[in-house]
């Protein structure tokens, strides 16, 4: 097995990547500082929300990797609805073996990934695939989780160890909840060049318009990792359920916060 997406492909599933998509899109495009022209190549594209977004600030056709049939159905769906098939090319594939045409490899300004690494028993491979596919001086850009990072205060009764569960959770399906922290070191050993990293703030306190969008993601993201969790006997299903309802009651305290933050780091394809 090559990669074990832990929160599977459900319609409660799709709906959370909607809500992060709300969230950290404007913040993702922003990093990126696209100028326009840009040949892009997404990999590991989900929904393709930020594909479509990639295309429109470049003024060019964003070709999209999904491996997940759901999703590309759902990507497409979305993008009809509004009316913006034509700025993706939405193609299914895997990150560890990219069937790009012969004269696509090597001719990328921009190749990215967001959420991917992480899932990947394997991710240096599909960072060399990425590094291959950019352009000699293409930028290799990287955004992922270091979940370790995530901190509540007031902190709920018993959300610090569901969490450190839902973390093991990853490392027993052969996945790494700490690559963001790897980032650099990806790019380093996988032929790019680091050029840049820094943090994007993926957090909010209560009074926050988004904060409710906040308490719903992080709620979806154990919900959707519940079974593995308690299949690999990582928590009590009785205490998971009562600890996810303190944490409901949590967030309607006037001094909630949620801090965290997403992993950034951009490298420069030499070859």
């Amino acid at each position: 097995m090559n990669s074990a997406y832990i929160h599977g492909t459900t319609p409660e599933e799709q709906d959370r990547l909607g809500l992060m998509n709300r969230i950290l899109n404007d913040r993702s495009l922003a990093e990126l500082k696209l100028i326009g022209g840009e040949k892009i190549l997404e990999v590991g594209s989900g929904l393709s929300v930020f594909a479509r977004m990639m295309a429109t600030a470049s003024g060019t056709r964003v070709i999209a990797i999904e491996r997940s049939e759901e999703q590309i159905e759902k990507a497409l769906a979305l993008a009809q609805a509004e009316g913006e098939a034509d700025l993706i090319d939405l193609r299914e594939g895997d990150a560890l073996a990219l069937e790009l045409k012969s004269e696509e490899w090597k001719s990328f300004d921009v190749v990215h990934a967001r959420f991917l690494l992480e899932h990947l028993h394997d991710p240096d491979r599909a960072v060399q695939q990425m590094v291959r596919a950019a352009k000699p001086g293409g930028r290799i850009v990287l955004e992922d989780d270091d979940h370790e990072i995530l901190r509540l205060w007031p902190e709920p009764p018993g959300l610090s160890d569901l969490w450190r569960a839902y973390m093991r959770s990853y490392e027993r399906i052969g996945n790494d909840p700490y690559t963001g922290r790897r980032l650099v070191e990806l790019l380093a050993r996988n032929g790019a060049t680091p050029k840049r990293s820094t943090w994007i703030p993926f957090g909010g306190c209560a009074g926050d318009p988004i904060f409710p969008t906040l308490v719903d993601n992080l709620e979806g993201v154990i919900v959707s990792a519940r079974q593995t969790i308690l299949d690999q006997r990582l928590f009590d299903e009785d205490h998971l359920e009562e600890t996810l309802r303190i944490y409901r009651r949590w967030s309607q305290r006037p001094d909630a916060a949620i801090w965290y933050a997403m992993c950034w780091a951009e490298g420069i394809a030499s070859h």
